[in-house]
């Protein structure tokens, strides 16, 4: 009688190890999950078709141009000068691209933010490589940034945003997933 009591117990107790072990195996599972994330990239192939229709857009204007292209950690995938934009567009091209995906915003807006008298961030302008003059731009995809675009050497940021602009829609189809 004392054996007939104890199958239904240890039946029971087997169950719940199981049930808790499948519990626990569910939660590895889903902080494996949450531990991880995909993340979407534009190709360098794109990318050279943005910087081509952001400088072909300058040269139309008459502006001699360097146009950088870059993933959403900033590194540059593209990058293409004219042969006539002085040296300091290629660095200044390639900060307004790094910014923009660091800051995941418009190089123009960030220095607008960061440019006021009483603004906390102001010393991120003196960062190596941070560049805040309008003309970078992340590019979007679906609400996800992959990539950046920076263009230095026409006249003024809001003319390298302009550019900048005309390379993103010149790739706005390839990019919609």
């Amino acid at each position: 009688m004392a054996n007939s009591s104890l199958k239904p117990i240890a039946a029971v107790s087997f169950a719940a190890v199981l049930l808790t072990a499948g519990a626990a195996l569910m939660q590895t599972a889903s902080a494996a999950d949450s531990s991880t994330w995909t993340q979407k990239v534009i190709t360098p192939e794109t990318a050279l078709k943005a910087a081509q229709a952001a400088k072909a857009e300058c040269v139309k204007r008459g502006w001699q141009v360097t146009v950088a292209v870059t993933d959403p950690a900033g590194l540059p995938l593209v990058v293409l000068r004219d042969r006539y934009a002085g040296w300091h567009t290629l660095a200044a091209a390639e900060g307004k691209a790094r910014t923009a995906a660091s800051w995941r915003d418009a190089t123009s807006t960030v220095a607008a933010r960061i440019n006021k008298p009483d603004s906390a961030e102001q010393a991120i302008k003196n960062l190596s490589g941070v560049v805040m003059i309008g003309g970078g731009l992340p590019i979007d995809a679906a609400g996800q940034m992959v990539g950046a675009i920076g263009v230095s050497g026409a006249p003024g940021g809001d003319n390298d945003d302009v550019c900048a602009k005309a390379g993103i829609a010149a790739v706005e189809g390839e990019l919609a997933f």
